[in-house]
C-alpha cells in the first residue's frame, strides 16, 4: 500500500525534530535527571560524607520528618518568605513605573533602556562584592554620603533587620531593570489603535492604564512575577557573598541553608530531602502561575 506523500513528509519532519532534540535530551538526562533521581534515593537514607567508609543506610521517611522539627529550617523559610514578599512587589512596582516612563520611542528612551540593563548583566557574585564594600560601616561609600548629609554611620550588614533590608535593596537594584524590560516589551505589543480608541472615548491617562494597558499585559505580569518569585526563593550567590547568611542566621535563605547542611556539615541524606522538597515546592508554584496565566489568556479572548 502506498503511503501518501503528506504523511511521509510529516513523519520525516518528526524524526528530524527528534534527531535534533536527542543530544539535548541525552545531556539533560546525564546532568539533571540522573542526579535528581539519585538525590531522591539519598533522601531516604542516612549518609554523612565526613565519616570514613560510611555507606547510605536506609531510614525511610525520617529525613522528611526531621524537616518539621528543624527550627533553623523554619527561620530560613521565614527569611525567604520575607525577602520574596519585599523584593518582588518592589521590583514589580518600580519595573512597571519605569516601563511606562520608557514606552516612548525616542532616542533618550532607548538610551535609558540600554543603561538600565547594566545592573542586570552584572554577575551576582560581583554585585554582592560591590555592595558589601559600598555598605561597609568604616569605608563604604553609602555611609560616607550619609555622614556628608549629617547622618550617623550605620552598620548595614551587622544589624539583623538592616542586613535583610540590604539584601532586598541589592536584589531590587539588580533585577528591577529586568522586570522593566519585560513589561516594556508587553506594553509596546499593545496595538496603537486600542490606545487611540480609549483616548477618543475620553479616558484619562490613569483610566487608560488601569482599564486597557494593565488587563492586556496581565499575562506577561504573571510570568514576570513567577520568574522573580522563583528566583527570590533560589537566591544564593548575592546573599552568600554579601552576608553569608549573617548576622547569625538573619539573612540565611533556603538555598544557603541547604548548602550549609550539605557542604559544611556533610549531611547528604538530610540535604537531599531538603532539595527534593524545595524542587517540588518550586514546581507547584510554577504550575499555579502558569495555570493562572492560561486562565487570563482565556478571559482576554
Amino acid at each position: 500500500m502506498l503511503i501518501p506523500r503528506q504523511i511521509q513528509n510529516t513523519f520525516s519532519d518528526r524524526m528530524l525534530s527528534w534527531a535534533f532534540l536527542l543530544p539535548v535530551v541525552a545531556i539533560l538526562t546525564v546532568t539533571a535527571l540522573i542526579p535528581l533521581l539519585y538525590g531522591v534515593y539519598l533522601s531516604f537514607h542516612e549518609y554523612r560524607l565526613n565519616i570514613p567508609g560510611a555507606r547510605p543506610a536506609f531510614i525511610g521517611l525520617r529525613n522528611y520528618a526531621s524537616l518539621f522539627a528543624d527550627p533553623f529550617l523554619r527561620q530560613s523559610l521565614r527569611n525567604n518568605l520575607l525577602f520574596a514578599g519585599l523584593a518582588v512587589p518592589l521590583e514589580l512596582a518600580l519595573g512597571l513605573t519605569l516601563a511606562m516612563l520608557l514606552c516612548d520611542a525616542g532616542k533618550l528612551s532607548r538610551m535609558l533602556t540600554t543603561l538600565l540593563l547594566i545592573p542586570t548583566i552584572i554577575a551576582p557574585v560581583a554585585a554582592g562584592t560591590l555592595w558589601r564594600m559600598m555598605l561597609d560601616r568604616t569605608y563604604g561609600v553609602v555611609n560616607y554620603l550619609a555622614t556628608l548629609a549629617g547622618l550617623p554611620a550605620v552598620a548595614w550588614l551587622a544589624h539583623p533587620f538592616l542586613a535583610l533590608l540590604s539584601v532586598v535593596m541589592v536584589d531590587v537594584w539588580q533585577f528591577t531593570p529586568f522586570v522593566a524590560i519585560l513589561v516594556l516589551s508587553a506594553i509596546k505589543g499593545i496595538p496603537d489603535t486600542v490606545l487611540e480608541a480609549a483616548c477618543m472615548d475620553g479616558a484619562s491617562p490613569w483610566q487608560v492604564f488601569r482599564h486597557v494597558i494593565l488587563p492586556m499585559i496581565s499575562p506577561v505580569l504573571v510570568i514576570v512575577i513567577m520568574i522573580r518569585m522563583i528566583d527570590a526563593f533560589k537566591v544564593f550567590d548575592t546573599v552568600f557573598v554579601l552576608t553569608q547568611g549573617g548576622p547569625g542566621n538573619a539573612t540565611e535563605m533556603l538555598p544557603n541553608y541547604i548548602y550549609r547542611q550539605g557542604i559544611r556539615f556533610f549531611n547528604v541524606g538530610y540535604t537531599s530531602a531538603l532539595a527534593v522538597c524545595f524542587i517540588i515546592a518550586m514546581f507547584l508554584a510554577s504550575w499555579i502561575f502558569l495555570h493562572l496565566r492560561n486562565r487570563m489568556l482565556l478571559r482576554s479572548r
